[in-house]
């Protein structure tokens, strides 16, 4: 085994939007599907189980006191997934059976903060199967805010994978350079950067963080289309009287640590999109610059991480 070689696959897919059962089966498949080309890690996009909060742009998601929203989240919280039930054994067991780790972007009904809040969490199981971290995303961007909470900083953290050690942000939390930087300290070369779709996202962050980490970036995006949404989800006719025919066009891809394409961003394609890493690209750019090693100055600048699980409520016996 050349440890110094990574078969990755990026799983660019639809959900069955806001059905977790049906989603867990295309999420199940694609990772059968990897496991058959000889793939080491797959990369889901954010939130893809169940599915993006689209509707909130669509129907007046500010809205006080709407029974339209309240129906609709409380339809989502319902298709989130709280880990502590088992709800993603299965997809543990299928990442031990055929040793491949998996990052994988979900929306967390979290247990330990009451059980009917949502965030927006990726998940990372190694290949052993086991749930390794669990990143609450720090800051819900824009109209996210309408149905996600925050998270904290318990998830900043990073695993190792053959020669590589991984880490990962979700979507709008990798322009974030503190969280960034977290990850580079504790030795990170494989960012992963989830999105919910397209391009305009992933088209500069990615090569750009390549670029200043000396990493491997892979940015997964999901798909989803007017035709996505199902016509049994809660206002479906409001939902859909508005939304424009593609509402994510994909834009997986990957950079190298010189921060140039190996992939560039596929649109409007659903399937595996399947590539080799090799390690030993890490090492030649750090050549120049390490942003956490020979290129800093930590007598000058110095961050500090909270990675304590935020919770409401502490019992002590």
């Amino acid at each position: 085994m050349n440890n110094n070689l990574l078969k990755v696959a990026l799983a660019q897919i639809a959900p069955v939007w806001l059905n977790k059962e049906k989603t867990l089966e295309k999420i199940e498949q694609s990772i059968l599907n990897a496991a058959q080309e000889n793939c080491e890690l797959i990369v889901f996009g954010e939130a893809l189980l169940p599915g993006y909060p689209f509707w909130i742009a669509l129907t007046n998601g500010a809205a006080w006191n709407s029974t339209t929203q309240k129906e609709i989240h409380a339809h989502y919280i319902r298709n989130s997934i709280t880990i502590e039930k088992g709800e993603l054994n299965a997809v543990c067991s299928l990442a031990k059976k055929h040793k491949i780790a998996i990052y994988l972007g979900i929306m967390e009904r979290a247990a330990n903060r009451g059980g009917h809040s949502i965030y927006a969490s990726l998940v990372y199981i190694n290949e052993t199967g086991e749930i390794k971290s669990v990143h609450r995303k720090l800051q819900p961007t824009f109209d996210e805010r309408l149905t996600w909470a925050p998270g904290d900083g318990n998830g900043l953290q990073v695993h190792p994978l053959k020669d590589f050690t991984v880490g990962g942000l979700n979507c709008w939390e990798n322009w974030m350079p503190l969280p960034r930087t977290a990850l580079y300290g504790l030795g990170e070369n494989l960012h992963i950067a989830v999105w919910p779709g397209s391009d305009h996202n992933t088209k500069d962050i990615t090569r750009f963080i390549a670029r200043e980490s000396r990493s491997f970036v892979i940015s997964v995006s999901s798909l989803m289309a007017k035709t996505d949404f199902p016509k049994d989800v809660p206002h479906y006719d409001k939902i859909v009287k508005d939304a424009p025919e593609i509402l994510a066009n994909g834009g997986s891809c990957i950079a190298g640590p010189d921060g140039e394409w190996i992939i560039e961003p596929v649109l409007e394609k659903e399937g595996l999109i399947i590539e080799t890493l090799d390690f030993n690209r890490v090492l030649e750019e750090r050549q120049n610059f390490d942003v956490v090693g020979h290129y800093s100055r930590p007598d000058v600048t110095k961050l500090q991480v909270n990675r304590e699980r935020q919770s409401t409520v502490e019992f002590k016996n």
